[in-house]
């Protein structure tokens, strides 16, 4: 008798652990510098007095820009930071950019890069994946934004496992990409670090390259704060498979509610996406064949072919 009172208890208890997911989509706040080192322009790395935001930028005595790295590896997770852009008038082919990349020869890659600007004009946002080295399949996708970036920090997430790869700006999903069967080391798989940087895309960032850096413009100062990272942390004692195993449990991709969103967004704000590109891919990437409108906007975007150029 005493078994059957709390039985169902048990039964709920059960289902909680194996359902619900292991990491919040809204995890705490973490330090810049516990969290964070500078990569490179150091002296243009420089974090807040707190510790807990960071500023990086670019001027004309320092063109190659700056930028900072996780001090561990993760592999699947959530990641996410809040970022100001630059307020310059023009920062045509200035690119910043908030991603997670291991150094692999084949190394994998999911990021979300910032393409310059010119004053009057939409800013573009672009988000990129790929895994094992295959950047000459890229998946890019770009569209504008429905605020100014540049006045105000704005959120931007990444929810990576093994299932699905999620692009978030201000809690909004705004991309699902799903791991289908044929796109095989495509698919990001392996640890990875975070990075935020700046540098000079002027061959390629703004108007495929039309438009290009002014020093004489500068200095472009980006900020970052309200790191938030909850993923699986690798170091050389981890056991991939034990340790990492719990940060699979994760849902499904997003809500119906949250792809109705994302489709609305996307069918207002998306101008370019591999899926359309025929010129690039006569033959569509299995995850645009596989997962259909879920994957595409309500409307073909206007088309602008080409595919991006990261730093190295």
């Amino acid at each position: 008798m005493l078994f059957s009172t709390y039985l169902p208890l048990v039964i709920l208890c059960v289902i909680t652990i194996f359902i619900i997911p292991s990491f919040s989509l809204n995890p705490s706040t973490i330090s810049f510098i516990e969290s964070f080192s500078p990569l490179f322009g150091y002296k243009n790395v420089k974090p807040s007095d707190d510790g807990k935001s960071v500023q990086i930028s670019m001027n004309q005595w320092s063109t190659s820009g700056s930028g900072f790295v996780s001090r561990y590896a993760y592999n699947h997770g959530m990641f996410t930071a809040s970022i100001k852009l630059p307020d310059n008038n023009y920062s045509a082919g200035v690119v910043v950019t908030f991603y997670a990349q291991n150094s692999d020869y084949y190394r994998d890659e999911i990021d979300f890069e910032f393409l310059g600007h010119i004053a009057g004009e939409e800013w573009v946002l672009q988000t990129n994946l790929y895994g094992n080295g295959s950047i000459h399949r890229g998946r890019e996708e770009r569209y504008t934004l429905p605020f100014d970036p540049s006045t105000d920090f704005h959120d931007y997430g990444i929810l990576w496992n093994t299932d699905w790869v999620v692009f978030f700006v201000d809690d909004l999903a705004i991309r699902e990409v799903p791991n289908v069967e044929g796109m095989g080391g495509d698919f990001p798989s392996k640890p990875m670090y975070m990075y935020g940087t700046i540098w000079d895309g002027s061959d390629w960032a703004t108007h495929k390259g039309e438009y290009r850096v002014d020093f004489q413009q500068g200095p472009f100062v980006t900020g970052y704060t309200k790191f938030n990272i909850d993923g699986c942390q690798i170091d050389a004692s981890q056991s991939l498979q034990t340790e990492c195993r719990r940060y699979d449990m994760t849902p499904d991709g997003i809500s119906e509610n949250e792809r109705r969103r994302m489709h609305e967004y996307r069918a207002q704000y998306m101008t370019y996406s591999y899926c359309y590109d025929t010129d690039r891919y006569p033959t569509s990437l299995p995850e645009c064949e596989v997962i259909g409108q879920d994957m595409q906007p309500i409307a073909p975007p206007i088309m602008v072919s080409g595919a991006s150029r990261r730093f190295r």
